[in-house]
């Protein structure tokens, strides 16, 4: 493949594989169980008293969730009466993680009732006096773990997310097909496979045209593989970006191997036809 398309369903991955084809350009789908790790240190206790012994941790992670939490309180709070009744879309039209601790932990205390997708608030509380359950990025407090378990009993969450993942692959060398699977892509696939794919493609398609061309002059392998180790790094430079491509001989072998399954080479041997 010369680039990959990640999108998010099942029904999406149809649709653009339809819309490629219908282009002209060659792709196939691909399904595959995938999974994410996120490692995070869970804090549970009463809310004012973490916040004093948050004290003496210095630490910014720690501080900045307190903030958010103390925000996104008071923010609720002060237009919220007893008795009043919220949509779920009113309450979340700012999605935080802040606001996700206020009203799973309200939820939980009973001071707010979740009934047929409508929240009622049937209590007041000080926050300081909440029980909670504060989840912090590993990463952010790596340094004083020891110091969290041993002070606060803090405990290591890992979150394991099995799911499946949707993907399209062009199967094309040309700058122009490449080009243009990137514009069909915009619409389903996502953000971030689009950011990969679009550099991906440049210095694939670049690279495969430059074999091409190459080969046509010398159809030894050997001879070609050498010739682009001392040419590394390959500078590709377009108005707006500059690519540098790097690689390894065993890397040049298995490109001429994905061109020759895309059929715009044959290798036998030491020998390349095009």
């Amino acid at each position: 493949m010369m680039v990959r398309f990640e999108v998010l369903s099942r029904e999406d991955m149809q649709e653009l594989s339809k819309e490629l084809s219908k282009a002209g350009i060659m792709n196939k789908t691909k399904d595959e169980l995938s999974y994410s790790l996120e490692h995070s240190i869970l804090i549970e206790g009463r809310f004012g008293e973490l916040k004093e012994k948050f004290e003496e941790f210095e630490n910014e992670a720690l501080w900045e969730l307190i903030e958010e939490v103390e925000n996104s309180y008071n923010g609720l709070m002060s237009n919220w009466e007893v008795g009043e009744k919220k949509k779920a879309e009113d309450i979340f039209e700012e999605v935080d993680v802040g606001r996700l601790i206020v009203i799973t932990t309200l939820i939980d205390g009973g001071y707010i009732e979740d009934k047929d997708g409508e929240f009622i608030l049937k209590e007041k509380s000080e926050l300081d006096g909440l029980d909670v359950e504060l989840r912090v990025p590993l990463d952010d407090v790596v340094e004083i773990v020891d110091r969290l378990e041993e002070e606060l009993d803090a405990k290591l969450l890992t979150e394991f997310n099995m799911e499946r993942k949707y993907y399209v692959e062009v199967l094309e060398v040309e700058k122009d097909l490449v080009q243009e699977a990137l514009e069909i892509a915009e619409e389903y696939a996502t953000e971030d496979s689009m950011v990969d794919a679009m550099f991906v493609g440049i210095a694939k398609s670049s690279l495969a045209e430059l074999i091409l061309e190459m080969v046509k002059k010398n159809n030894r392998k050997k001879e070609l593989i050498n010739a682009l180790l001392e040419m590394e790094p390959i500078v590709i430079e377009g108005k707006r970006e500059k690519v540098n491509i790097y690689f390894e001989e065993e890397a040049l072998e298995d490109f001429l191997k994905e061109l020759q399954t895309l059929g715009y080479i044959k290798v036998k041997g030491n020998k390349i036809w095009w």
